[in-house]
């Protein structure tokens, strides 16, 4: 691992890089926040998937072009005379600092728990009081990720069940009122199975089924797992297995719409079966 001094040293280089490009080079001279925005969603978007699977290579690869964009934006900052990366490590340093009693002051916590109903406290006193407890969640997250997050601030102002038992009946009883609401809706409107329920009906029959969604994620999260990852692990999965059934299928000279669904069942647990020797090697 490198030293500090050469860890300085390589961040000064990017930094003179950036003033190169931006000086130099047409295209990276002519980028606005704008323009930059798209490409620093997809870039978060590499490195989460580098993450999903562990690659240390493509990890060290990603965070570099994350990086580039923090450094792009504080570039421009500068340019605008409104602020450069000095300031955005030094608001940085200070937050961190401030939010941290526990290790720059004389607190005390004992567990996560205490240290995150802490950090909460103190963003609502950076906003003189008058910041809500959800209003830190932005807007633009996924609303998976969002659910967890919103979840998540709401329990460190203590409102949520003590353990995921209390979760668990919710999920059922919303469950419940989700098949209610779908049963109603076809009955009112008789037609081919797995039609979309009839517009001045959906509504209900949407928000009985983001009510599960929502109770769903408050179980994994009270049973310490994070639906996003669970879910783009499980999407991984059924692209490897549905991958193998359609190689499998054109081996045969057939394609999947050619095949019973029966059919396509043995070469989907055939997929299964190999994933679990290769887990028990």
């Amino acid at each position: 691992m490198h030293s500090k001094e050469e860890k300085m040293a390589a961040f000064g280089r990017l930094l003179d890089i950036m003033d190169d490009l931006r000086e130099k080079c047409p295209w990276d001279r002519v980028q606005t926040n704008e323009t930059l925005r798209p490409n620093t969603i997809e870039e978060v978007y590499e490195l989460s998937d580098a993450l999903l699977n562990d690659d240390y290579a493509n990890i060290c690869k990603e965070l570099g072009d994350v990086l580039l964009h923090v450094v792009f934006y504080a570039k421009i900052g500068s340019e605008k005379n409104e602020f450069d990366i000095a300031d955005v490590c030094d608001k940085l340093c200070q937050k961190l600092i401030y939010r941290h009693p526990h290790i720059y002051g004389q607190v005390k916590v004992e567990g996560t728990d205490e240290v995150l109903n802490n950090w909460e406290e103190l963003k609502l006193k950076e906003k003189g009081g008058n910041k809500r407890t959800l209003s830190g969640v932005p807007n633009s997250l996924p609303s998976l990720i969002k659910a967890y997050r919103i979840q998540e601030k709401a329990r460190n102002v203590g409102f949520d069940w003590p353990d995921a038992e209390g979760a668990w009946d919710k999920l059922k009883e919303e469950f419940a009122e989700l098949r209610k609401a779908i049963d109603a809706n076809a009955a009112a409107h008789p037609g081919k199975e797995g039609d979309r329920p009839q517009e001045a009906e959906y509504s209900e029959v949407e928000a009985e089924y983001g009510d599960v969604l929502f109770a769903a994620v408050n179980v994994g999260r009270l049973s310490g797992l994070n639906p996003d990852s669970a879910l783009e692990h499980t999407n991984l999965k059924f692209t490897r297995r549905f991958n193998y059934l359609e190689e499998k299928a054109l081996a045969q000279g057939r394609k999947l719409k050619e095949m019973t669904l029966e059919e396509m069942d043995v070469l989907w647990e055939e997929a299964k079966a190999l994933e679990r020797q290769e887990t028990n090697k």
